[in-house]
């Protein structure tokens, strides 16, 4: 596809990503001069109509949303059999590599994440679109930490065929409501749920349930309580601790009514993180129906005598036929004594007609039973037969009376050749000893390409091993003229045949050997002591220093002068001044207007002096919270940057 113009206007120009439903590539349009990301359906779905067609649809449905946290959608197209849906670019990562990098993220941070995805949710489900896949992988954070979801409404278009093709589709059963995993209704509590899964995720590193299967995972889902997610990290709040719970409750009814409560809740927990504010919804059960009762008409009677069955009668087996008595009719109406008569006349028939039925019923019954007493099957209970040899599961049966009969034999990375996968019976149930015992049997790990990693970057890895089958190993660091971070060497070349599953370590860069010295000179001796291990340079001797002008830790002069060449391991030394100047308590209230226009927004301010910059508050606010007033203090000259949602809003000098 490299190279390729589509519809004469989108110029493809590299591969950026990829999943089991299609490939994602970076492309420019020629027309309107811009970078965008362009969806190739995969080859073998295209033979599926109807699930071109739901493809097409939905794309084209979500390319009906507008809002700043959904990556846009441009176009819907086909040429040559090429199905392709044409997406606003995004430079960023996603929230599974972040997540990935970080092991966990901090509650704030993944507070503002989530509140995002509500939003972007919240817009969706107003305009009647459910995502379905609402999973790490589909959200996009960009370099300015805003967060973008992807993929809406594609999710739909993927059929049950679909689904056991599709290695992605299969993936994302980890972030599955319980709904889903059973294949009922789903609706917009189904993307509340699995937003729970995702802020889950962003806090523990890790995902509420593990299984061995797709299918495992799906159970647990549906029958399992996660683990707390403050027992794997201690520094969940309880609200948010209480949001998470409330968005993954098993009962639909039980979760949020709508994204816009969650993001109420999220905004209260940053102001009281170990409030007891998230209400609990009561159970109800949705899918129960009152049935109206049912009316039973007598055309004998020319419809004039209706009698209703209830639903209750109905399900406890109650049969009602009403004998209309000659009592019951007023003397007057003697012309109806012929009907009366016909009435009574059938009912007779019908009750005895009714018995014999049941008496007929009971004989064919008890013939059947002696039947079955005669011919009955022995049943053997199933032992446990994975993960041994064809010859010893059959070795195991036989005894038993029971035989084996092999379906199917598939590429296995982590069972021998020649094992067994999985069993039909499941291990101690009961089967007939007619019936054959259905194994699966394992063909080994298949063999697969090995990738060339050199000069990616370090955070792509991952994803082109797990595209081949391969297992992300150990990375070491050296120095090279490649940019920090990325892939030097690999301890599998390129191009060689290994099987699935082979671990492959690699090296990345940390840059050259040689660089220029910076200067530390006016920087506190213990932010310097951190820059020095990430330099690779080695810390000598610190000699006091006495200065009136710079408080007490701060860099008076360096062996080696700024901007001279230096090479990795050298060793620097420091004067460092010891003098307290004398204390000077200053403060005051910086005072600014927030922009008006914005509902939610993070508002963080930091102190920039002698050209070191320091995270000073962090919260998120609403336009109503405008002016806000903050006490600072500081010693000197001293500049207050105040940034909007990680944007530069105001720059406040001061001097103390």
């Amino acid at each position: 596809m490299i190279g390729r113009v589509l519809d004469d206007r989108y110029e493809i120009i590299e591969k950026i990503g990829g999943g089991g439903m299609a490939l994602v590539y970076k492309a420019k349009c020629r027309l309107l001069n811009r970078y965008v990301a362009i969806k190739v359906l995969r080859p073998e779905f295209i033979e599926d109509e109807e699930f071109v067609r739901k493809f097409r649809r939905e794309a084209q449905s979500a390319a009906s949303l507008s809002h700043p946290n959904i990556v846009g959608i441009y176009d819907v197209g086909t040429e040559n059999n090429n199905y392709y849906i044409v997406m606003e670019y995004i430079k960023g990562q996603t929230l599974k590599e972040l997540i990935k990098s970080k092991g966990t993220l901090g509650v704030e941070y993944a507070v503002n994440i989530a509140i995002q995805i509500c939003y972007a949710l919240d817009h969706a489900h107003k305009n009647n679109i459910v995502h379905r896949d609402i999973k790490s992988h589909n959200i996009l954070i960009r370099e300015d930490n805003s967060v973008k979801v992807t993929d809406f409404g594609i999710a739909r278009a993927v059929s049950s065929s679909t689904i056991t093709n599709t290695g992605n589709i299969i993936g994302s059963v980890h972030y599955f409501s319980p709904e889903q995993a059973r294949g009922g209704y789903t609706n917009e509590k189904s993307d509340i749920y699995s937003l729970g899964v995702v802020m889950y995720e962003m806090l523990t590193g890790r995902l509420p349930f593990e299984g061995e299967s797709p299918i495992a995972v799906a159970l647990k889902h549906i029958q399992e309580v996660p683990m707390p997610p403050s027992e794997l990290n201690p520094r969940i709040p309880t609200a948010i601790e209480d949001i998470i719970t409330k968005c993954m409750e098993k009962e639909v009814s039980r979760r949020y009514d709508n994204s816009s409560e969650i993001i109420n809740d999220l905004k209260q927990s940053l102001v009281m993180p170990n409030g007891d504010f998230v209400k609990k919804n009561k159970y109800t059960d949705e899918n129960t129906k009152v049935i109206e009762p049912v009316k039973i008409y007598d055309n004998d009677a020319n419809n004039e005598a209706k009698e209703e069955m209830s639903i209750s009668e109905i399900k406890e087996g109650k049969i009602i036929i009403d004998d209309y008595a000659a009592d019951a009719i007023p003397p007057s109406e003697e012309g109806n004594n012929k009907t009366v008569q016909k009435k009574r006349k059938n009912n007779t028939l019908l009750i005895a007609a009714i018995a014999g039925g049941l008496l007929l019923a009971l004989l064919a019954g008890g013939a059947i039973l002696f039947i079955n007493s005669l011919f009955a099957v022995k049943e053997a209970e199933v032992p446990d037969i994975m993960n041994i040899s064809e010859e010893e599961a059959r070795e195991a049966l036989n005894p038993l009376g029971l035989i084996m009969e092999v379906t199917e034999r598939v590429h296995n990375k982590d069972i021998p050749e020649g094992s067994i996968i999985s069993q039909i019976p499941k291990p101690d149930e009961k089967n007939k000893i007619t019936n054959p015992v259905r194994v699966v049997v394992s063909k080994g790990p298949r063999k697969v390409i090995v990738p060339n990693l050199l000069g990616e970057s370090y955070d792509k890895v991952n994803m082109i091993l797990d595209r081949e089958g391969l297992v992300e190993g150990k990375f070491d660091q050296g120095y090279s003229e490649y940019p920090n971070g990325f892939v030097i060497s690999q301890s599998i070349n390129a191009g060689i045949s290994v099987d699935e599953g082979t671990v492959i370590d690699y090296v990345i860069s940390i840059g050259p050997e040689k660089f220029l010295m910076p200067s530390y000179i006016g920087a506190s001796i213990e932010d310097v002591k951190t820059d020095l291990i990430v330099k690779d340079l080695i810390l000598g001797n610190i000699t006091p220093g006495n200065s009136s002008e710079y408080a007490e830790g701060i860099v008076l002069n360096q062996s080696i002068n700024p901007g001279s060449e230096v090479s990795r391991k050298s060793v620097v030394d420091f004067v460092v001044n010891t003098k307290k100047p004398e204390p000077v308590p200053s403060s005051f209230k910086l005072r600014f207007s927030l922009p008006p226009d914005i509902s939610s927004m993070k508002v963080t301010v930091y102190k920039v002096q002698n050209d070191i910059s320091s995270r000073i508050y962090e919260k998120i606010h609403s336009s109503n919270d405008s002016p806000l007033e903050i006490p600072v203090s500081g010693e000197g000259n001293v500049i207050f940057e105040i940034y909007i949602n990680d944007s530069l809003h105001d720059s406040v000098p001061y001097s103390f």
